[in-house]
């Protein structure tokens, strides 16, 4: 950070700070490319909420996932923008307010009323005891540990169910493979992460080098915002339709970019494979 900026958030009181440099573009934005990259969770979000007005079966429901995604991206902003110990755990906690209901909706999927109420009290409990160990003692492994454990229980629950629900064989490999790709966003997204976090000093000075605008490329940070809010995305897509039961033949017109050119690049390999007439 540029010393004679003055920060118009005051200082920083978040325990953690990436490797993007503090107010360098403005005084009103702590890390600008981490607070922009943000928004695209929020786009997400937006364009599943779109789509869904579109269904006969939409319901409050069935948003909520949606709604988790724009409080993600709003919540990531906020804490990007101010560098803040409340909008950190804003940030974090959103996180598990995007995996509950949609671990929620996946465990409970055609299951007894008694059997519903059981997981949704159980989750809620376990929520309840994540957010006040995590704000009130600063415990971080507990939030990443119990993070990481619902991404996990998600994938894997969801790809058993596309298993049991699909019959048709080539629709089943489509909606498998999207879930692959989602997921490969995800688990590259953390590996951008980590170099981010290990090579900060080799990456400031290649930005520093090559000057803004070419040094938002090596915003690394930004790109796992970008790679995570895709992973999320498809993630949340899938479980809807599934549950919805509205998985079909051709996915290409109900998902976001760039989730639909993959889904597109499926249809064609797909066909090729049934040897029917590619594209």
């Amino acid at each position: 950070m540029d010393s004679s900026v003055e920060p118009f958030w005051g200082p920083q009181t978040s325990y953690l700070n990436f490797c993007e440099e503090d107010y360098v573009i403005t005084r009103y934005v702590a890390e600008f490319i981490n607070t922009l990259s943000s928004g695209v969770f929020c786009l997400f979000g937006l364009y599943g909420l779109t789509q869904l007005r579109k269904k006969q079966q939409a319901s409050i429901s069935r948003a909520i996932p949606y709604l988790g995604l724009i409080g993600v991206g709003v919540c990531s902003a906020g804490y990007h923008m101010t560098l803040k110990y409340h909008t950190q755990m804003s940030d974090e906690l959103s996180m598990h307010l995007l995996t509950t209901p949609l671990l929620y909706r996946i465990l409970t999927f055609q299951t007894s009323p008694e059997y519903t109420k059981r997981v949704g009290a159980i989750l809620f409990t376990l929520f309840s005891i994540v957010m006040v160990v995590h704000m009130v003692m600063d415990e971080f492994l507990l939030h990443a540990t119990t993070f990481g454990l619902a991404v996990l229980l998600i994938t894997t629950r969801t790809m058993k169910t596309i298993s049991l629900q699909i019959s048709d064989s080539s629709v089943r490999m489509r909606i498998r493979w999207i879930s692959r790709f989602g997921l490969f966003c995800f688990v590259f997204g953390y590996v951008v992460w980590l170099i981010d976090t290990w090579a900060c000093s080799h990456l400031t000075e290649i930005r520093r080098t090559v000057g803004i605008p070419a040094a938002f490329f090596f915003e690394l940070h930004g790109w796992w915002h970008v790679l995570t809010a895709i992973g999320g995305y498809v993630a949340v897509a899938t479980v809807d339709l599934i549950t919805a039961g509205e998985v079909h033949n051709d996915l290409t017109a109900e998902l976001a970019f760039p989730v639909s050119v993959v889904a597109r690049a499926l249809n064609g390999e797909v066909e090729g494979k049934d040897g029917k007439k590619k594209g």
